[in-house]
């Protein structure tokens, strides 16, 4: 067993009512992809930027960590973890999140997608 077999992680449905109860909710995918769609309460921090972006992660809080299909939010949890900050990973990213009847949006006028 790796030490990434070993990070916590949550549902996408546990997200979903948390995220909508005030959890912090990062998501670490890359801006065309956020683009195409986005859960309305996460921020933008894709895994590229994670360590230049530090700094803007709440160390006083949990924060829920997303991605496409949740092996990148792995490694960001990961990252987050050894950086000090209470990371959980969304189990089966956003894909997983749409299955769960979570709320997307688009930024580029089309209809939300996470395909």
């Amino acid at each position: 067993m790796s030490p990434i077999d070993d990070l916590p992680g949550i549902t996408a449905a546990e997200a979903i009512e948390r995220a909508d109860g005030g959890a912090r909710l990062i998501d670490v995918r890359e801006q065309s992809e956020w683009d195409a769609g986005h859960a309305p309460q996460a921020t933008l921090v894709p895994l590229s930027e994670l360590g230049d972006r530090l700094g803007e992660i709440p160390t006083d809080e949990q924060v829920l960590v997303v991605c496409h299909a949740g092996m990148r939010s792995l490694r960001a949890t990961a990252a987050l973890r050894r950086a000090g900050i209470d990371a959980v990973n969304v189990e089966g990213g956003m894909l997983a999140w749409r299955d769960a009847d979570g709320e997307l949006r688009s930024e580029n006028g089309s209809p939300a997608s996470v395909d």
